[in-house]
């Protein structure tokens, strides 16, 4: 892996929100890659629950400042920076007031989905393209994980299809067994895909747009699929297996370094 460039976008990540089993692989595997000479970067949502001061996050001035275009409304980009305390990684959080201040990761009060789940999953897709563009860091690999991040996939193929600093990118997507309750709007998030002048053609063939459904959304646009649960529930396994790009099968902790760089440089030399 030594001096690939590997972009990991995870909806979670410790120490930044609780320990879940993606929470834990989005910190693990870039460690890893990173100790096998591969240079990461590292984003994931700035919730409203992450305590800064504890974290030490702080905003990062010359990638911040450009505003993004959501569903016709233009939202303003703040990006913050933090260190991994005893570990060489920095994460970049995609930041924004209407979007991300609130007290909560994905649920309201009254334990329902927030309503604009689905501009939050565009914004924080078009803040990652926008600031990995400002930075002018060509990633091989973008590793994609979590439910919110499903959009990033969709977005670098089809919305930054011509941008020749992804022109050379493969989108790897982790699968967990890991679901929530309900779904987004179907046609508001078709709605609001359209506005961006993408195909809703794989969008219209969904029931719903549950979280398994974001999950399909995500390895549509994909070049690989890691399977990051040691079972999926019938409908996510039945989609994996159906598919037409390379799948590595779950990995116990002590094969996954060396079965991950593996499965990345089979990826880039397609």
């Amino acid at each position: 892996m030594k001096d690939k460039r590997i972009l990991y976008v995870s909806s979670e990540l410790i120490p930044y929100l609780p320990k879940t089993e993606a929470s834990k692989m989005a910190f693990e595997v870039p460690k890893a890659m990173q100790e096998l000479g591969g240079q990461i970067r590292m984003f994931m949502p700035r919730f409203g629950v992450i305590n800064e001061r504890r974290h030490q996050l702080h905003e990062v001035i010359r990638l911040s400042g450009m505003n993004l275009i959501v569903n016709d409304m233009d939202m303003p980009l703040i990006i913050k920076v933090a260190s991994i305390p005893k570990e060489r990684m920095q994460v970049y959080f995609i930041d924004n007031d209407e979007y991300f201040k609130r007290k909560a990761v994905y649920l309201n009060e009254d334990d329902e989905l927030f309503a604009d789940n689905d501009e939050r999953a565009i914004f924080f897709a078009k803040g990652i393209v926008e600031t990995v563009k400002k930075l002018k860091w060509a990633p091989d690999i973008v590793h994609v994980s979590g439910w919110l991040a499903s959009l990033v996939p969709l977005y670098i193929k089809e919305f930054y299809k011509n941008d020749p600093l992804f022109a050379n990118s493969k989108i790897i997507t982790s699968v967990y067994n890991k679901s929530f309750k309900g779904g987004l709007d179907k046609e508001k998030l078709i709605e609001k895909i359209k506005f961006d002048q993408l195909s809703d053609e794989k969008l219209q063939e969904l029931e719903s747009i549950s979280s398994d459904a974001m999950l399909k959304i995500a390895m549509d646009n994909s070049d690989g699929v890691i399977i990051g649960s040691e079972t999926l529930n019938d409908e996510l396994q039945k989609y994996v297996s159906s598919l037409d790009v390379p799948v590595l099968d779950f990995q116990a902790p002590e094969n996954m370094p060396e079965a991950y760089s593996g499965f990345y440089l089979n990826t880039i030399s397609k």
